[in-house]
């Protein structure tokens, strides 16, 4: 194993890609050991609830539009409304990349 200038050993690559990734053994093992990554619940990070004045500025047919056209959750498109001050198309927008 070569060494590095800083004293640590340089890891053990598996791959190297084209794009500049690598797999190092170290790390993959300890993703799939007893207790590792892999095991951990994921961590969801959830929005503050709307207030009434932005409840009031979004229109449920509009987050059903945006819900049913993008297949995104409630949450989300409430947001993007929000973001647009409930003005949908400027929404829909947005949301293509427009």
């Amino acid at each position: 194993m070569a060494v590095r200038a800083n004293g640590r050993p340089e890891p053990e690559v598996i791959m190297n890609y084209n794009d500049g990734f690598s797999y190092v053994k170290a790390a993959m093992q300890d993703a799939f050991r007893p207790g590792g990554i892999l095991d951990k619940p994921p961590t969801v990070i959830r929005p503050p609830p709307l207030t009434k004045a932005q409840k009031d500025m979004i229109r449920k047919e509009d987050v059903k539009l945006i819900v049913s056209e993008f297949e995104i959750p409630d949450a989300q498109a409430e947001r993007v409304l929000l973001e647009h001050k409930g003005n949908v198309a400027d929404a829909l927008r947005a949301l293509v990349g427009l």
